[in-house]
């Protein structure tokens, strides 16, 4: 079973019962790290991260993060090392992050997106499969950037 971690701030709150309903109804295992009201507002940098580190550290595979916009709390998860996330507004954008980039975490907005498009996105993100081919030697050069970063 799928395990994937969901992680959102304030503004993605609106997002979050719909995406994890849908995760659930495709048979995934959810992992809920917060946050849980949309009354209080919190920081998006936190979730950002623990998502990632979920998903960079295998206790998770996959992961889907939602503040305002979804800009915010991806540009956080991406500091983590071997995380892709990615921004994604349409269906199109989520089969293709994964068939292209292979995406490990999504990010979606809920000042941007509807519950009901946030549940078609999940769905096309989550069933698409990652193509390799010619798309690996362009996650190896995203990789070989990681690399060359940390030292």
């Amino acid at each position: 079973m799928t395990r994937v971690a969901v992680g959102c701030d304030h503004g993605g709150y609106v997002l979050k019962d719909s995406v994890i309903k849908t995760l659930r109804e495709l048979g995934a295992d959810v992992v809920d790290m917060g946050c849980d009201s949309a009354e209080i507002s919190v920081d998006y940098p936190k979730y950002g991260e623990a998502v990632a580190r979920a998903v960079a550290s295998g206790e998770c595979d996959l992961g889907v993060l939602m503040c305002g916009t979804g800009i915010g709390i991806s540009i956080a998860a991406n500091k983590v090392k071997g995380i892709r996330a990615a921004v994604v507004t349409n269906t199109y954008m989520a089969k293709l992050t994964k068939n292209h980039n292979d995406a490990n975490i999504i990010a979606l907005g809920g000042r941007v997106i509807s519950p009901k498009e946030a549940e078609e996105i999940v769905k096309a993100w989550y069933t698409a499969q990652y193509e390799g081919g010619r798309h690996q030697r362009r996650i190896d050069m995203i990789s070989e950037i990681e690399r060359n970063e940390q030292r």
